[in-house]
């Protein structure tokens, strides 16, 4: 058997020569190097070093150094009112939200935890369920004081409990749910 390189022609002989002085000089962990997926964000505790908006954070080290904003993380399952965005206006509440999530965790340790079936938006945000030190489950506490919206448009693990924390939030009118103040 003989393989056709251009003008050339190698035998099978000299194609497992070629192959075998790969794996001599790269070592046995070639075939691992060839079919290794891009490394993932890693779960664990991390320091937030700030709070972009209410469900975007910027923590260190990097989680996901495969992703291109690998060191911003978005909370799954949350969405609260734009206050950074340059092309849209800060939203009602927006502010409030901000101050909210970056209250409870800016400059603290927090623990990342994420869904196999997403880990990465559109915008190369890692995506990730956020804990703090004291046990807090960030994500699900901004919708239960009504600093968010459960952020339905994709399925996620706790989509249901978050649906329930938005309703008992607009119920007791908490946040977004409050009247507004002189408007």
């Amino acid at each position: 058997m003989r393989i056709r390189l251009g003008r050339r022609r190698l035998s099978l002989g000299a194609v497992v020569l070629l192959l075998a002085l790969l794996v001599l000089l790269r070592g046995p962990r070639l075939l691992d190097d060839l079919f290794r997926p891009e490394p993932g964000p890693h779960e664990g505790w991390y320091t937030v070093a700030r709070v972009v908006d209410g469900d975007t954070l910027v923590v260190s080290p990097s989680p996901n150094p495969a992703s291109s904003e690998g060191d911003r993380v978005r909370l799954i399952g949350v969405d609260t009112p734009e206050s950074v965005a340059p092309s849209r206006p800060v939203e009602r509440f927006g502010k409030e939200a901000s101050e909210f999530t970056r209250r409870l965790c800016e400059g603290r340790r927090v623990r990342l935890v994420f869904d196999p079936a997403q880990t990465q938006d559109r915008y190369g945000r890692t995506l990730a369920y956020v804990y703090l030190e004291d046990g807090t489950f960030l994500n699900a506490e901004i919708i239960r004081q009504g600093y968010g919206f459960a952020y339905t448009r994709f399925p996620f693990a706790y989509l249901e409990e978050f649906r329930a924390l938005e309703r008992e939030a607009r119920d007791a009118r908490r946040g977004l749910w409050s009247e507004p103040q002189g408007e």
